[in-house]
């Protein structure tokens, strides 16, 4: 199976991603999904750097993984998986890369 090239845009930044043959809907879907995770924390306004926006929607959507159920079809994806975190849950979420990040800067490191 070969792969092809498709640029996208998240959060108004463009990137061309490896697809396999026939993943495009699929690699579109991911695209969206993290896209739009990624906006609603910018819009938010809490947060500004693009780094730390990209850690805590990878957090939001591995909870929500996390959460749902198994797609009918078994894909790991599932339409239940979109819905928004719970208000406490993204509290903790903020509150552990809080934590992460004075760790990390505790050992003199920058993310």
């Amino acid at each position: 199976m070969s792969n092809r090239q498709i640029d996208v845009q998240i959060m108004g930044q463009s990137y061309i991603l490896g697809c396999p043959e026939g993943g495009e809907e699929r690699l579109m879907g991911a695209v969206r999904k993290v896209d739009e995770a990624m906006c609603k924390i910018r819009d938010a306004g809490k947060i500004k750097a693009r780094d730390r926006i990209a850690v805590l929607a990878a957090l939001n959507l591995a909870f929500e993984q996390a959460d749902a159920p198994p797609a009918a079809d078994g894909n790991i994806a599932s339409p239940q998986a979109a819905a928004d975190v719970p208000a406490d849950a993204q509290a903790r979420l903020v509150q552990l890369l809080s934590r992460l990040d004075r760790v990390i800067e505790q050992d003199g490191q920058l993310l």
